[in-house]
């Protein structure tokens, strides 16, 4: 059975057709029936960008620093992936990896962890258990020589594990002797207190015109300093992925100003940009799910000196010069990125409560 319905008139816009295209609006002349396959290949083929021009695109942004940029800036783009669905690609699978294998480690050491020392707890009483279940499955028989010496396993069993809890008590009296005596011996607590105060005054004050912001900042206070951790780390990894997103354009701008007199226009600046922070991307990614640290070094090292040689390749400035600029630009762009991080951080306060 077929699944293709061939046409003599476009669909879309009913221009007669004469080849596998409409010449007007570009749909394919053949439509085939809507099926799982056809979603799975639009889906790859247009979101993922995982078509048969995308060898050739990682074949020169891998190998070729900036010769991608310079083939589009040429005119032959449509060989090759477009800048913005690559960027986003990489991108979203770097986002998708970290936060896969970050969140896989930590449940695995809160696992191993967490077994460990139960065990330790729960060792004295499944001897203890497993003592009065002997005990029990024997009640209404002779004594034997082998209840006797359960009797007294016992016996040591709690006697040992009583022990162990003296030991603890005493510890912890001695811990929290230690503690207040500290903080009798401190000077000025009451000065931090009211610094403290005076801060969180302040910050009120502040945000006094934001009334959300304001019961969010008290809603924060309220939790304790690790929940406060945890949602600043939430905010970060929810707001982080759009906040770096964003930086493109003041990405370009940066390379505007320290390429002024080039003659290059913003959007070649962007496409640029885009180019070499979706290798950045890449390369995180491979760093990520590379487990040898030779093979991470040299990825590191690549990823260096990637952007200088980029840079000097498309915009043709000297060694010297490109240097210095490459400098400027990460400079300028690690303080931008850290301020982009602090507020996709501070985001977090606004998921508190929900």
């Amino acid at each position: 059975m077929s699944t293709a319905a061939k046409l003599d008139n476009c669909a879309n816009c009913e221009t007669p057709l004469s080849g596998h295209f409409c010449s007007n609006c570009g749909q394919e002349a053949v439509l085939h029936h809507a099926s799982t396959r056809e979603f799975l290949h639009e889906f790859i083929g247009h979101y993922v960008a995982l078509e048969g021009k995308l060898w050739s695109s990682l074949r020169l942004l891998i190998l070729k620093p900036g010769e991608l940029t310079n083939e589009y800036i040429r005119g032959r783009r449509v060989r090759y992936v477009q800048p913005l669905r690559m960027y986003l690609t990489f991108s979203v699978l770097f986002f998708a990896l970290f936060k896969f294998t970050s969140d896989g480690s930590s449940h695995v050491e809160a696992k191993v962890e967490g077994q460990t020392t139960a065990a330790k707890a729960v060792a004295p009483a499944r001897v203890l258990a497993d003592t009065v279940a002997a005990e029990r499955a024997r009640i209404g028989k002779p004594a034997t020589p082998e209840d006797a010496a359960s009797h007294s396993a016992a016996k040591e069993a709690v006697a040992e594990m009583m022990s162990d809890m003296a030991a603890e008590d005493a510890r912890s009296e001695m811990r929290a002797a230690k503690a207040q005596a500290a903080a009798d011996a401190a000077p000025k607590d009451d000065d931090k207190d009211v610094n403290v105060n005076i801060n969180e005054e302040y910050i009120d004050g502040k945000l006094s015109d934001w009334p959300l912001l304001r019961r969010q900042w008290h809603a924060l206070n309220q939790l304790p300093p690790e929940e406060q951790v945890k949602v600043f780390k939430n905010g970060m990894s929810h707001y982080a992925p759009y906040a770096i997103f964003c930086l493109m354009p003041v990405f370009a701008l940066f390379l505007k100003v320290l390429y002024l007199g080039s003659g290059r226009r913003f959007g070649e600046h962007m496409l640029f940009a885009l180019h070499t922070n979706a290798f950045a991307f890449l390369m995180f990614c491979v760093i990520l799910l590379a487990h040898f640290p030779l093979l991470q070094f040299a990825l590191w090292c690549w990823l260096i000196g990637y952007l200088p040689w980029a840079m000097r390749r498309v915009y043709h400035s000297s060694r010297l010069g490109t240097f210095a600029r490459w400098s400027a630009l990460m400079l300028a762009y690690m303080i931008a990125l850290l301020f982009a991080v602090m507020v996709s951080a501070g985001m977090g306060i606004l998921s508190v409560g929900h």
